[in-house]
């Protein structure tokens, strides 16, 4: 075995929570040697997508340095507004109104592209860990306590511990023989960024339709993303029209009520699934991110509970390294699954059952869950539990998800 080809740890997958991943081993642990690896050359992506970065996950990037060059780019929602109304009502009641900061100045999510994530990670983690992309890989074995990743050009690397962060069709997770439960919703994701004749003033919308959530989320600028669900067959629909005809479509969507709209990229789809591993741990094997968990994006929480699996692997990592033990051990990982089963489990229950709720048209189930939003508009104490839960703010928790270094 090459010295070159021996590692601490290996990270599949260099997306926001691959490079989040690999810059806290890095920044924590003095000589821990780190590899990344994609299957695509490690840079910038050119997508305009963005995430809503809970309030939690925003001290994770605090404590990891990297924040400030985030929110120069970052929009601070300041509250949320969900409506309601079936198909073909003209007016859009409000039935619940989430305003105010989880603490004195701090919202309890920011708006942050994709690009913009993704470029300040990069150049935090500079050379500190080895990038290898793009390269294949093509199994994974273990024997004794090393991990072996085989890569397509011929190259296997050796380490007491993998991390498999490659997404929802993780190749790894697929070597290691960890199976998925779950169910397909039978509806599509859609996404694209626009401009808008009036200020959002940082508000966040969430619309319930018949099909499913419309979601208008805040940019710097007159600008929001959106994130709506639709059945697959009107989805297509959507997808095939112009700009011109998209943007019509959506200033109906939305009520007019940001003006005029542009659409200013190309509009994108993705079928929605509920899908968790049956094991987010196997032999020298961790699972985050979406190789762990896909949920419906309704609560927009895909991306934070990735973040929030990156806390709490990192912490028992650099715990059991700095005790001089066997980070990659089954009881270190063991420590891991059970940290974040219960949240993961959690949030997929809310969401699916959000979903179904909210994506008809069925006459007494709207007007149960309307009275139901009116109940929490008016209960304060349940509206605080409500912001504080979506913001990732609890005790207890991971070190890095109170700002606090590991």
């Amino acid at each position: 075995m090459r010295d070159q080809d021996r590692f601490d740890v290996i990270i599949v997958g260099g997306g926001p929570v691959g490079l989040t991943l690999a810059l806290a081993l890095t920044q924590s642990a003095r000589g821990i040697r780190v590899a990344l690896v994609d299957r695509h050359p490690m840079k910038v992506p050119r997508d305009n997508r963005a995430y809503a970065i809970a309030a939690g996950v925003r001290r994770a990037f605090e404590a990891l340095g990297v924040w400030p060059d985030m929110e120069a780019q970052a929009q601070p929602i300041t509250s949320m507004r969900i409506t309601d109304s079936g198909a073909g009502d003209i007016s859009r009641p409000l039935f619940l109104t989430f305003d105010g900061e989880v603490a004195p100045g701090e919202p309890f999510a920011h708006m942050v592209p994709n690009r913009v994530a993704v470029e300040v990670l990069i150049d935090a983690l500079g050379d500190a860990a080895t990038i290898i992309a793009p390269a294949e890989v093509t199994g994974y074995t273990t024997q004794g306590d090393l991990a072996a990743l085989s890569l397509a050009d011929g190259r296997v690397l050796h380490a007491p511990l993998l991390v498999a962060a490659d997404g929802r069709q993780s190749a790894l997770r697929a070597m290691a023989g960890i199976g998925v439960t779950g169910h397909d919703y039978g509806q599509t994701g859609l996404v694209t960024t626009i401009a808008h004749g009036l200020p959002h003033d940082g508000v966040a919308y969430e619309h319930f339709r018949p099909a499913g959530p419309f979601a208008s989320l805040p940019l710097p600028g007159n600008r929001s993303s959106l994130v709506w669900t639709e059945r697959r067959d009107a989805a297509e629909r959507y997808l095939a029209l112009d700009n011109d005809t998209l943007a019509a479509e959506i200033e109906a969507a939305m009520g007019g009520s940001l003006g005029a709209v542009t659409v200013e990229d190309k509009l994108a789809g993705f079928p929605l699934r509920l899908q968790i591993a049956r094991a987010f741990v196997a032999p020298r094997l961790a699972l985050v991110g979406d190789a762990a968990h896909v949920v419906h994006p309704i609560s927009g929480q895909g991306l934070n509970l990735g973040l929030k699996d990156v806390a709490a692997l990192a912490e028992v990592v650099i715990e059991a390294v700095r005790l001089g033990l066997d980070h990659g051990s089954e009881d270190v990982l063991a420590r891991y699954q059970s940290w974040r089963r219960l949240d993961v489990a959690s949030m997929a229950a809310m969401t699916d059952v959000l979903n179904r709720l909210f994506s008809n048209d069925v006459a007494p189930v709207r007007a149960l869950r309307d009275f139901g939003l009116g109940l929490v508009d008016r209960a304060g104490p349940v509206k605080s539990a409500l912001i504080h839960s979506a913001a990732s703010v609890s005790s207890g928790g991971p070190r890095l998800l109170s700002g606090l270094p590991l």
